[in-house]
């Protein structure tokens, strides 16, 4: 076998993505398509679900909500970040506007879903589709967020992490 031959194979096989995590990701892309071209929630919705056989493997009832949510109230949730920007808002890319908006959403609306799960996916997907280190800025923008409305969570979080 020659070397252009031979295929690398990873020493383990990359874990499957859940339905939650296809669902924001799916999310994240539509509130991104929605910042570029002010489409209709429908639209985009639609979009997505012809653009990839991935979409049925993904968790619609999150994706919706999440879509669904963040484009009925994007003013609100950028005023609860806006505190924890070290810089305007306009000027934070629209990847990274993407995830904050769609994680910011869940913090302030999915109280069921632990804050550490969607700073963490956030984290993910802000690897996947922004920046170098995009993914450090919505850390530190979600970790200031959730200190703020969900205190309570959030020290219990530092408490079990300290034993």
């Amino acid at each position: 076998m020659t070397e252009e031959q031979h295929i690398p194979v990873p020493a383990e096989p990359a874990k499957p993505k859940s339905a939650r995590r296809r669902a924001r990701e799916f999310a994240v892309q539509g509130i991104y398509q929605w910042q570029l071209t002010g489409d209709t929630v429908n639209g985009i919705e639609r979009y997505l679900k012809d653009s990839t056989s991935a979409f049925g493997r993904a968790d619609e009832a999150l994706f919706r909500t999440i879509l669904y949510g963040v484009l009925k109230e994007p003013a609100a949730l950028q005023s609860a970040l806006e505190p924890h920007i070290d810089r305007p808002f306009d000027e934070v890319s629209p990847v990274e506007a993407a995830v904050l908006f769609a994680s910011a959403f869940e913090i302030l609306h999915t109280p069921e879903t632990p804050y550490p799960v969607i700073v963490n996916e956030a984290i993910e997907l802000a690897k996947t589709f922004g920046g170098t280190d995009g993914h450090k800025f919505v850390n530190g923008v979600l970790d200031k967020l959730a200190g703020e409305v969900r205190p309570a969570e959030l020290q219990a979080v530092r408490a079990k992490r300290r034993g």
